[in-house]
C-alpha cells in the first residue's frame, strides 16, 4: 500500500491552509493490466478508434498518470456528434478499472458516463476523460460517480474548447471512500463557453478532494463554476478552484461559487478559490461558504410528520436540484436524478444495498 500526494494547486498557498495538495493513504495501485469487461456503451453516430497516451495538463498526479499509461484496461477514442452513454458496472469479477477516453465532439452532443458498484468488494478506478469541443459545437456532458464506499476513485477530466463552442459539464461525486478529481478547462477559442456544475455528498469518513483549473485564453470567453455539496458524519472535503485569465483574453468573464452544507459538527470543509490574471480587461468573481442545515426548514418538515433523516434528505435534495435543474438535456437529467435519489435514500436510511456496506449513524 502507498501514500499518494495528489492534486497540487497551480499556485502554492500558505502551508497553514493544508490545501496545496492531498495525502491519500493505504492505496494499492494495480501493477498489471486487469480485466474489466462489464461495460455498456450506447451511441448513435460516434466513430471509435484506439487512443495514444497523452500527458496530463495538470492531472491528479504523475504516479496516477503513469498508472494509466502502463495499465489502462479500457482505452477509446470517439469522434462525431449525437448521443453517447457509457456505463462502467463494477461487480465481483470487475473491480479494477483504469480507463483512458478521448471524445471529439464535431457538433451538438449529449454525453453521460456512469461508474456504478454492484458489489461490496473494494474497487479501484483511475481514469482520464479528455473532451475536445469543435467550433460551434454544443456539448452537454455528465460524469456520475456511484462507487461503493469501500472504493478508491481518481479521475482526471480535461476540456479543450474551440471558437463559439459551449460545454455544459456536470459532475456528480457521491461514491468512493477516497474520491480525488481534477478538472482542467482550456477555453482557447473566441467566445467559447464552459459551464461546470458539481454536486457532492460525503458520509462516514469519505474524503472528497476537488481541484478545478480553468484557463481563459480566447477573447470573450466565459467560464462558470458552481459547486454544491453536503457532508455528514466525519466526512471531509477540499475544494480548490482556480480561474486563470491569460494574456489576450480580453472581455473574458469567469465566476466560481461553492457552498457546503454541514450535517454534522465533525464534518470538515475547506475551500480555496483563486483568481490569477495577466490580462486587464476581464471580469472575475468567486465565493465560498459553508453552513449548517436551516433549523427552521428542518423543524417545519418534522412538524409535518417527517423523520429527521427524511427531512434532511429533502433539504439536501432541494439544494442539489438547484444544480441539476441546469442540465439542459432532459433524458440526462432524469437518469442522474434517479441515481442520486436512490443513493440518498440509502445514505439517510442506512440501507446496505447501494452503499456497499452497512452504514452506521455516527
Amino acid at each position: 500500500m502507498e501514500e499518494l500526494i495528489l492534486n497540487e494547486t497551480p499556485v502554492r498557498t500558505s502551508n497553514n491552509f493544508r490545501i496545496n495538495n492531498i495525502s491519500v493513504e493505504n492505496v494499492t495501485l494495480p501493477t498489471k493490466k486487469e480485466i474489466f469487461n462489464n461495460i455498456d456503451i450506447k451511441q448513435n453516430s460516434f466513430e471509435c478508434t484506439t487512443i495514444t497516451n497523452n500527458p496530463f495538463v495538470y492531472g491528479t498526479g504523475k504516479v496516477l498518470e503513469d498508472n494509466i499509461n502502463n495499465f489502462a484496461n479500457h482505452c477509446l477514442k470517439m469522434q462525431g456528434k449525437g448521443n453517447l452513454i457509457i456505463t462502467y458496472n463494477f461487480d465481483d469479477n470487475n473491480t479494477t478499472l483504469i480507463n483512458n477516453l478521448e471524445i471529439i465532439a464535431d457538433g451538438d452532443s449529449n454525453i453521460l458516463i456512469i461508474y456504478k458498484s454492484n458489489t461490496d468488494k473494494k474497487c479501484f478506478h483511475n481514469g482520464k476523460i479528455k473532451l475536445i469541443s469543435k467550433e460551434n459545437a454544443k456539448v452537454d456532458i455528465a460524469i456520475v460517480n456511484l462507487l461503493n464506499n469501500n472504493s478508491d476513485h481518481f479521475e482526471e477530466m480535461e476540456n479543450e474548447l474551440y471558437a463559439d463552442s459551449t460545454v455544459n459539464y456536470t459532475i456528480i461525486d457521491i461514491g468512493g471512500k477516497n474520491s480525488i478529481t481534477n478538472y482542467y478547462s482550456n477555453a482557447k477559442g473566441e467566445k467559447s463557453v464552459n459551464k461546470l456544475q458539481t454536486v457532492y455528498l460525503g458520509i462516514e469518513n469519505q474524503l472528497k478532494d476537488l481541484n478545478y483549473v480553468a484557463h481563459l485564453n480566447g477573447e470573450k470567453t466565459v467560464v462558470n463554476i458552481d459547486v454544491q455539496g453536503a457532508l455528514k458524519d466525519t466526512a471531509k472535503k477540499n475544494f480548490k478552484g482556480t480561474l486563470d485569465f491569460k494574456k489576450g483574453c480580453k472581455k473574458a468573464k469567469g465566476d466560481e461559487n461553492e457552498f457546503c452544507m454541514l450535517l454534522s459538527d465533525k464534518a470538515k470543509s475547506i475551500a480555496l478559490p483563486m483568481l490569477l490574471c495577466t490580462e486587464e480587461d476581464v471580469e472575475g468573481n468567486h465565493s465560498t461558504a459553508a453552513g449548517k442545515i436551516d433549523s427552521k426548514k428542518l423543524f417545519y418538515l418534522m412538524t409535518r410528520g417527517l423523520s429527521k433523516a427524511d427531512s434532511e434528505r429533502l433539504i439536501v435534495k432541494a439544494q442539489f436540484n438547484s444544480v441539476l435543474d441546469k442540465i439542459e438535456n432532459e433524458e440526462q437529467r432524469k437518469l442522474i436524478r434517479m441515481d442520486i435519489d436512490e443513493h440518498q435514500v440509502a445514505v439517510f436510511t442506512k440501507e446496505k444495498k447501494f452503499l456497499g456496506r452497512n452504514y452506521q449513524e455516527k
